[in-house]
């Protein structure tokens, strides 16, 4: 057996390219959670999220037939894309459903908790290890977010904590979801290819919990309710989420992960903007926090640790 070898990607630090990309997501992805809180009236949430995928499954087809991706060629990924995309559709179930118990604000909070159990993961699965001061950065960047959205409400009952472990439940989806399209064959994959497994695995689930509870729409949605399906289409999914699986067959998972702490504080600007919620000075403090954390999880960490066996068996055949 030869000699392993890391993933060359997992202690690379992000280029400046990378860093704006990423920001330009988190700016995304931030205003698309006041997006799905503006279309509600008009179509359910569950609804909403079924939609989405079923609109953004043609884009990236186009996409990837333009750039060349051969999407029905065999090439050993579909076990991991299906199982992607299988945790993609119970991560959309978890997080909107458990908005039903929990508040707004302890669910962001939960949500974003997906970048520890991304750092845990990456050490036993892609052999990238997160050093003290990363791991302070986490911390830092975090509590900046919780200070951001606030305190939680102090009378939490157990439906409260039952919505909030749903949410968490949907942040380690999202961490497995990341692990999986870098830890597998999935990663050599076109991003429309490895995005259109989780997509197209989504909608029959969302569809059924869709179905499951009752949710229908009563009324025309309004031209802006449809604007923002398309957004959400078109734009988040088709688009900035192919971006995603890009970044993270290119650079450190959980470096990159850390980055979407700063999704929830632009939520919070665009909700001041659009939604004319009031700010405090507390969110300068937090934007502080967030900024110095994540300089200190970009900074270069100890080597990566070897993968295991099974991680170099894929990356042999």
């Amino acid at each position: 057996m030869s000699a392993p070898q890391a993933i060359p990607s997992a202690g690379r630090p992000l280029s400046a390219g990378a860093i704006a990309l990423m920001l330009m997501l988190c700016l995304t992805w931030g205003f698309n959670q006041i997006a799905v809180k503006l279309v509600l009236p008009d179509i359910p949430p569950m609804l909403q999220a079924t939609i989405r995928s079923m609109g953004a499954l043609p884009v990236l087809f186009l996409i990837g037939t333009f750039r060349g991706v051969k999407f029905f060629e065999r090439d050993g990924t579909w076990k991991p894309g299906l199982i992607a995309g299988l945790m993609f559709g119970i991560e959309f179930v978890l997080i909107f459903q458990g908005l039903h118990f929990t508040s707004a604000s302890r669910a962001v909070v939960f949500l974003y908790t997906a970048p520890f159990f991304v750092a845990l993961g990456s050490y036993q699965v892609l052999g990238e290890r997160l050093g003290g001061a990363q791991w302070l950065g986490l911390a830092i960047s975090f509590a900046g977010v919780a200070l951001a959205i606030g305190v939680p409400q102090p009378n939490v009952d157990s439906q409260v904590l039952l919505g909030d472990l749903m949410i968490v439940g949907g942040a380690a989806l999202w961490a497995a979801t990341t692990l999986v399209a870098k830890g597998t064959r999935l990663r050599f994959a076109a991003p429309e290819k490895a995005l259109g497994y989780q997509v197209a695995t989504s909608i029959p689930i969302l569809g059924l919990a869709a179905w499951l509870f009752g949710e229908s729409i009563t009324h025309t949605p309004s031209p802006l309710s449809l604007g923002l399906m398309a957004f959400q289409a078109i734009w988040v999914v088709g688009t900035t989420f192919t971006l995603w699986f890009a970044l993270v067959k290119a650079y450190s998972a959980s470096k990159l992960s850390a980055f979407t702490f700063i999704t929830p504080l632009f939520g919070v600007v665009g909700s001041y903007f659009i939604m004319h919620d009031t700010l405090s000075l507390t969110f300068g403090a937090a934007a502080v926090l967030v900024i110095a954390g994540l300089f200190l999880v970009n900074r270069p960490g100890p080597s990566a640790a070897a993968p295991r066996d099974a991680l170099l068996n894929v990356t042999k055949t």
